[in-house]
């Protein structure tokens, strides 16, 4: 039961849409999270740009400030969710480095600076949660740092992006080119007017760099991470992925091997078999291989302001406990020294699809390339639905291979004379 006398002073950075939600929660179940926390959860002040602008929110204008700085000094906890590098970073920094305790949902920052960040909390012994960070409501975080921490993970999986899953789910089920698909995402709100950050890859590779960084043991960095979007994905892929038993999907991949660490973002053909490949419009799926647990699957929604501001408020109630009986929360362990390797590195299967003249050798002189760079066939296919002639189209699937050596391939297949286009390649994940 709460100390009547006892608080946590919570100051809540960012009234934003999850921001607003956080303060509304806090407020509402107050008496309910007192029990839990063994502490009466106070809201000392919400920080936003301009207090007096007309707001749409229920919020006590009491609470709001645009002092950051007085802010963060009357705290125990601070809650951050404006989001963006600065001035996040500099007013977290200061406040671990004051001894508090930090929550945030802060994907970029963590990504970008989470070193920094990681080594301010463990030098002032100071707790620093962030389950929000990455997919939304879904458990993540903790159970990567804290349910596997006695495991070793081998490869991670996952569809960490919204968005992108609704488009691309939008052109697969109704056969929607990308920027109707893209168009629709805007208009029920699961796309940005500007939606570069999720389409091009970018979100996505931020929380691949934090997942990679706690299931590996080590400073995965922003700029670790292989980058690729969706943009390029065309009606002719979907239906051509369909035809083999694929979908394709917008994947954040982090994966251990004996030479080291890769992280890559990129669309990949998943086998519909597959339980990522059943994940439908704007939900978030992690795929995690461990040693000793086996397979684990962690699925639901990956983000809005409700579902995002639950996994903030676990991360509150677990500081808020800490600050009432004692103790502090677990630390980022970084101890793995390994290379992060390039994507040239990165061994995985492939499916090309080539435009190619209709008569007898061409398969003979691709196979050719293909053998001579080391990359083995595991299946062709003739579309029926072929191009006018005098072309045929040729679906190529591959074993598993080096990037490296399947790049050599499609540069040399290109310049073939029985080539007249490679129309994609795409990487398969999942068999």
């Amino acid at each position: 039961m709460a100390d009547d006398q006892r608080r946590v002073r919570i100051a809540i950075l960012g009234a934003g849409t999850v921001g607003s939600q956080v303060a509304r929660l806090l407020i509402e179940q107050k008496d309910d999270l007192a029990q839990r926390i063994g502490a009466i959860p106070e809201i000392v002040g919400i920080a936003v740009l301009d207090p007096d602008e007309a707001r749409e929110d229920d919020l006590p204008r009491s609470l709001l400030t645009s002092d950051l700085g007085a802010l963060v000094a009357e705290a125990d906890i601070i809650v951050e969710l404006m989001g963006g590098i600065e001035p996040a970073r500099t007013v977290l920094l200061r406040a671990l480095n004051g001894g508090k305790s930090v929550v945030t949902a802060n994907k970029a920052l963590l990504a970008a600076h989470g070193p920094e960040i990681y080594e301010a909390a463990d030098a002032a012994g100071a707790d620093l949660y962030f389950e929000a960070a990455v997919a939304g409501a879904i458990p993540l975080v903790r159970p990567v740092r804290e349910s596997l921490a006695g495991d070793r993970v081998k490869k991670i999986l996952g569809i960490v992006n919204g968005t992108t899953n609704y488009v691309l789910d939008e052109m697969t089920t109704k056969h929607l080119a990308y920027d109707v698909a893209l168009k629709e995402a805007q208009e029920l709100g699961y796309a940005e007017a500007d939606p570069t950050a999720d389409v091009e890859g970018y979100d996505a590779a931020a929380k691949a760099a934090i997942l990679a960084s706690l299931a590996f043991h080590m400073r995965v960095r922003l700029e670790d991470v292989y980058r690729e979007g969706i943009t390029e994905i065309t009606p002719h892929d979907v239906a051509a992925a369909a035809e083999s038993g694929h979908v394709i999907k917008l994947l954040a991949i982090a994966e251990r091997t004996e030479a080291g660490v890769c992280v890559r973002v990129h669309p990949a053909l998943v086998p519909l078999a597959h339980p990522l490949a059943n994940v439908r419009g704007a939900f978030n799926a992690v795929f995690i291989e461990a040693e000793a647990a086996g397979e684990l699957m962690f699925y639901g929604k990956g983000a809005g302001g409700l579902p995002t501001a639950s996994a903030v408020l676990g991360d509150i109630v677990s500081v808020a406990r800490h600050l009432a009986i004692g103790g502090k929360g677990p630390r980022e362990s970084n101890y793995v020294d390994v290379p992060v390797l390039p994507l040239s590195a990165a061994r995985t299967r492939f499916q090309m699809r080539l435009r190619v003249l209709d008569q007898p050798g061409v398969l003979a002189k691709v196979a050719a390339i293909l053998g001579k760079h080391q990359v083995s066939i595991e299946a062709v296919r003739q579309p029926p639905r072929a191009a006018e002639a005098p072309f045929a189209h040729l679906v190529i699937s591959t074993h598993e291979a080096v990037e490296a050596d399947l790049d050599a391939t499609v540069d040399e297949i290109r310049e073939c004379d029985v080539v007249n286009a490679v129309l994609s390649v795409l990487r398969i994940e999942g068999e």
